[in-house]
């Protein structure tokens, strides 16, 4: 049941078993011959904790039902996570690696503040900062007018897919294994422990579904189809619970096709290849984001090609965060290839992001960062009453920070908070974010994404065994999702 993390998918050359390498869990040591113990990368609460991540993991794929019994599965396959038992060791990878250098990462200084960088010849550009949860930035005339139109025509020469499919038989499946009693379920959703279920609740375990995205009203509308609300109040009691049918959950689902407005993500995208004999513009692009990130060539140029999104009118991407911590039970998508060991789950580890903006967006489609500088996090404040401020359909005034797109700009931003020695720590919850809905007009972006594992023995692993590939058998030898090479010699007016 292997699914790729929420943040985003990945190309689609890649399949799950060839896809860049990594288990699960971050390394406290500092990247010597041995793989150090796996820790945690969030704390106990909130989207970071353990059995949240896997309910989340699962919601790739499947719908309420399902996710329901993986927490009874996560529950009593691991125990309460306050009897966790610790860090694991994991088997120590194929032979030596050598030590990586720590992790550059820009200080923000204060909202507001400015410095000037120099990423092309004979230009100045100045980054500004944002915001400093999460450490965000903003750089005007990243790219030229002509370089964003080559990106669109090379996209649409290769060829847009939609960005999202609903589940159909892998639910049914899921649902005819999993036999679970209805007052653990009830007890795993109550997380106020008042014996009630709230509305907000049950939205909590659909925060990213892939499949229709639930509002309070959806919830409601089943609640009466399946008659799972006498009273109407929208509340669960126990005993309402417990006299429902699970198996009604699912043929409501299955009666009801999801409109595009309704998913998680109404877009469409493709991937372009920036390696080694791709069009010029594409490495010169890359090539600034490694002078603007200051990370070493080695995890630039073996992160994921430029995915490349167009949102139509009506498009639209609800609140999500870019990466997924690592736990025993999962893998690094990018450094899988050389995990020696199989997990049920896969996830992109993204250290950060850099999204560039293609086009000036008629009406619409800013990208939203709805608790940027809150001054505390808090997963069950983010739905209140009837505003759900992960819903960018509806929602997308009332966050904390929204960035108009313009053309050219980039924004970047953290993805994971450092860990005081140079490497990845926990994921950081304020860089939830989300593309407004598109009201007019059509929106172009594409997303820079930066690979780390957190465990830093196996990214080090993973970049010797690239450089012994490229040096053994050259460029076909790279991993299946960086090839691309379609449009590597066309030719385009710019």
């Amino acid at each position: 049941m292997a699914a790729a993390a929420a943040a985003g998918p990945r190309p689609e050359a890649a399949s799950p078993q060839c896809e860049p390498p990594d288990p699960a869990g971050a390394a406290a040591g500092l990247g010597d011959c041995e793989d150090a113990p796996v820790r945690p990368l969030c704390k106990p609460r909130g989207i970071c904790s353990r059995a949240y991540f896997l309910v989340l993991m699962v919601f790739v794929h499947l719908y309420l039902g399902n996710v329901l019994a993986l927490l009874f599965f996560v529950h009593y396959s691991n125990g309460d996570e306050r009897s966790d038992p610790g860090p694991q060791r994991r088997a120590p990878g194929p032979g030596p690696a050598p030590t990586l250098a720590p992790l550059t990462r820009l200080e923000g200084i204060k909202v507001g503040h400015e410095r000037k960088v120099q990423l092309v010849a004979d230009r100045d550009h100045f980054i500004r900062t944002l915001s400093l949860k999460p450490l965000l930035f903003e750089i005007p005339g990243f790219l030229s007018d002509a370089e964003c139109r080559l990106i669109i025509h090379l996209a649409q020469m290769k060829g847009l897919q939609r960005s999202q499919i609903l589940p159909t038989e892998e639910y049914e499946e899921a649902m005819g294994t999993m036999q679970v009693s209805q007052l653990d379920l009830f007890q795993l959703l109550d997380q106020n422990r008042d014996g009630r279920l709230q509305l907000r609740e049950v939205l909590a375990q659909t925060r990213l579904g892939n499949g229709r995205w639930m509002t309070p009203e959806n919830i409601q509308e089943m609640y009466t189809a399946i008659k799972a609300d006498p009273d109407g109040d929208g509340v669960l009691s126990l005993q309402e619970f417990s006299n429902m049918d699970l198996r009604d959950f699912h043929k409501y689902m299955r009666r009801h096709k999801a409109e595009s407005s309704e998913l998680v993500r109404n877009s469409h995208h493709t991937w372009l290849y920036q390696g080694e004999g791709a069009h010029h513009v594409m490495r010169a692009i890359r090539q600034r984001v490694l002078r603007l990130t200051r990370l070493s060539p080695e995890i630039v140029e073996l992160s994921e090609p430029l995915q490349v999104v167009r949102y139509g009118e009506g498009g639209h991407y609800h609140a999500h965060v870019d990466s997924g911590p690592v736990y025993p039970e999962t893998i690094c998508s990018h450094t899988k290839l050389v995990a020696n060991e199989s997990v049920p789950f896969e996830t992109s580890c993204r250290y950060m992001t850099v999204l560039f903006y293609l086009n000036n967006v008629t009406g619409g489609g800013e990208t939203v960062f709805p608790v940027a500088d809150n001054r505390t996090y808090d997963e069950m404040s983010l739905i209140q009453d009837d505003v759900d401020l992960r819903d960018t359909r509806r929602h997308c005034e009332k966050g904390n920070l929204r960035v108009k797109p313009r053309q050219g700009t980039a924004v970047f931003w953290y993805n994971y908070l450092p860990d005081g020695q140079g490497w990845v720590g926990d994921v950081d919850d304020y860089s939830l974010h989300g593309g407004c809905l598109v009201t007019r007009g059509t929106k172009w972006i594409a997303n820079n994404w930066i690979n780390v594992d957190p465990s830093r023995a196996r990214q080090a692993l993973f970049q010797q065994e690239m450089a012994r590939l490229a040096r053994e058998g050259g460029a076909d030898s790279q991993p299946e999702w960086t090839l691309d090479r379609a449009y590597r010699d066309a030719r385009v007016e710019l």
